[in-house]
């Protein structure tokens, strides 16, 4: 069985509340899941204490039994100082959109024959 540590939610709309669970990786995002491990509400400052809130020794326990975290909780788990910080690659990330490249090769080539004449 594939263990997943992930968020389940809760709250009303546009107000949401999240649960840190252990389930099985094919159960539904809000379905069953085996053992609640904390909290997560993002309506809080970032400052918050209050903001993620998780039972460590559940969680290290879940970890050891094969679970893995997603992004998020994983995330959650590096600021906790519980897992080691992993370098990300999204080289995509500080590129523009499609649209806005064809943009400015359309302005760099307009610019181009600008200076030629």
């Amino acid at each position: 069985m594939s263990m997943k540590i992930r968020l389940a939610r809760g709250g009303s709309k546009k107000r949401p509340h999240y649960a840190i669970v252990a389930t099985d990786s094919r159960m539904p995002r809000d379905g069953r899941f085996l053992e609640k491990l904390g909290t997560y509400n993002p309506m809080l400052p970032k400052d918050s204490e209050q903001r993620v809130q998780m039972n460590m020794e559940r969680v290290t326990y879940w970890l050891g039994q094969g679970a893995q975290p997603t992004d998020r909780v994983a995330r959650f788990l590096e600021a906790a100082g519980a897992a080691t910080k992993t370098e990300r690659s999204n080289p995509k990330k500080a590129q523009p959109g499609k649209k806005a490249q064809e943009r400015a090769a359309a302005k760099a080539k307009k610019a181009a024959e600008a200076s030629a004449e």
